[in-house]
Order: structure tokens, then sequence, then C-alpha cells
């Protein structure tokens, strides 16, 4: 494989189990910089590529990159990876614990303690420093297994499932983390289950689906109006007689979904003269377009019913 600027390069990547193959002929490329986020459904294969990506399990045929290394081993101070299955040195302290991470990914000893208790306390946890791991609940333990991935403030950070289990104001945090990497330089893949949080984070998303890819765009790509003749409008006044807006000219149907309205237009009608039209007869707080979200393409895809996923696998391609 020619050298590229690319942080993480796939190649016809193939893992197999037994008669199972996990992940199929996966060719893969994220920019320097970039900020991917890494899809599909329960056994499709996303750890089990993130786990050759790095080199804890070996492929059975293709190669590879990760920071222009043929193993990630080569530049393992150069990564954070936060894996899916969560652990810690339970007995130590967590100030001691996250000092140990960082000086096993080369950070100096100049300035290292303040760096430790500074981003205990970023993540909300001041006063939590010489407790023993061991002592904290789930949530707690989560983050500091996140700051372990990010204390040496790597080139490249790799987040297997990272919202799994915590609350919505852990939640937020970890988004405000991830950016904060992204916006400091470092190359950011994660794998998710979460699409409003992929959706909202991610510069590009990529699906695999029994092992192989099926989605590889940018998001505004990917959530790109689909339907000229629907529009969505959230009302400012959430109790709106909608009936002037069912008696437009323009208007074939208007339902309310989940807080919001859509209304069909019939055929002909002028979008952006319907929006007019609409916005005369109610205020709304917003209007446009309807789009898909992310969750409508993870579902179709995963369902099989979006154009360009592959059908069945035959036997022996189940992703393991």
């Amino acid at each position: 494989m020619q050298l590229s600027g690319n942080a993480i390069e796939l190649k016809g990547v193939t893992k197999t189990f037994g008669s199972l193959t996990a992940v199929d002929r996966l060719d893969l490329s994220i920019p320097r910089g970039a900020l991917y986020g890494f899809i599909g459904p329960n056994g499709a294969g996303k750890t089990t590529a993130i786990r050759m990506i790095m080199s804890i399990l070996l492929p059975d045929a293709g190669e590879l990159r990760v920071l222009g290394h043929r193993s990630a081993l080569e530049a393992k101070d150069r990564i954070g990876y936060l894996p899916e299955e969560r652990g810690l040195y339970r007995k130590m302290k967590v100030a001691a614990y996250l000092t140990f991470i960082a000086r096993l990914k080369g950070m100096p000893e100049r300035g290292l303690r303040e760096r430790v208790y500074t981003a205990i306390e970023r993540i909300g946890l001041k006063g939590v420093e010489d407790k023993r791991c061991e002592e904290l609940s789930k949530g707690m333990s989560q983050k500091i297994q996140i700051l372990a991935a990010i204390i040496h403030e790597p080139d490249l950070l790799i987040l297997d499932e990272p919202f799994s289990g915590l609350d919505p104001v852990s939640t937020r945090l970890l988004k405000e983390l991830i950016l904060s990497e992204h916006r400091r330089g470092a190359t950011v893949l994660f794998s998710t289950h979460v699409m409003p949080q992929a959706e909202e984070i991610c510069d590009h998303v990529v699906m695999i689906r029994r092992g192989q890819k099926v989605l590889d765009d940018p998001v505004r790509t990917i959530l790109r109006p689909h339907d000229s003749r629907a529009l969505t409008f959230e009302p400012l006044d959430g109790h709106v007689d909608v009936g002037a807006v069912r008696a437009l000219p323009e208007v074939e149907s208007c339902a309310a979904v989940e807080g919001r309205y859509e209304v069909a237009l019939r055929d002909g009608a002028d979008a952006a003269a319907a929006m007019r039209a609409v916005l005369g007869v109610v205020p709304a707080a917003r209007i446009e377009l309807k789009r898909r979200s992310l969750e409508d393409v993870f579902v179709a895809i995963a369902a099989g019913t979006e154009a360009g996923a592959p059908g069945a696998a035959p036997p022996g391609k189940a992703a393991a």
C-alpha cells in the first residue's frame, strides 16, 4: 500500500472466526484530523475492525496502516484507545493510575501532576484523586478511563461505544471532550449506537453491515433534504391550531410527529412558496425541507431496504 497522509488506511482487510467472516474485504481511509463515526448493527464487525486497527487482532488478509505504520504498536504512544470492555487497575488510586498511564505514553514528568489534577477537575470529579478505582461508580470509572485515553494528547483517538451507560450530563461532557480533542488536532474515530450523537458530532460516518462497508459519506451528504415535496416545522405555540396550514392550496396534508409537524405538498407546489405560506398562517420556531436523520439511514440499511445495501449474506458470511 502506498504511503499517504491518512491517519488510518485499510485495504481489503478480512477477519474470520472459523466459518464466520466478521470483517469482509474492508477498505477504509480516514484523513488526519478527521472526526469519523463508525456505526452498524450489533454483530456487524465494528469492534473486530477496531481491534485490527489497534493490532489486538491480526487480519487474515489485506493491509492496514495506522499513523503511517504497519502496526498500531509502532505508534502506541500517539494513540488513545477506549475499548468496549472497560477496565481499571482497581486497587490503584485515581491520580496514581492516570499518572501511570501518562508515563507509559511517554509524557514528561514536569507538570504531570498538575495535568492529571486539572484533567480530573475538568470532568467534574475533583476530590476523587486519592480514591481507589474500585471505589468509583460505573459512570465515574468510565470518565476516568476516557481521561486515560486522552491524558497524553494523542494524535489518534479511538473510542469503542464511548456513550454506553452514560447519563445525559456525562454524555454531554464526553461530547465536549471529543470535540475538544478534535479541535486540538487529533484524528477521532468512535463507534456508537447513539445515532443523534453521531449525527451531531461527526464530520463523516462509516457503516458496516455483515462485515461489509455499506456507507462511507460526509454527514452533510447523508442528511441532505431527500423530499422536496415535504416540509417540517415546529410552531412557537405547542397548542397551535394547524387547520389554516391544512387549508393552504399548496398543502396535501399536515400531521403532528414527535413535537413537530410534517407537511406533504401537492404535486407541482413550490417548496419555497409553501414555506412562506405556512409561516404566514402559523408562527414557527423552525421550518425546513424534510430531512432524513442518521437513525433513518441506519434503520433502512440495517433492514436492507436502503438503496445500495447488500442483501442477505451467503452462508458463512454472517459477522461475528
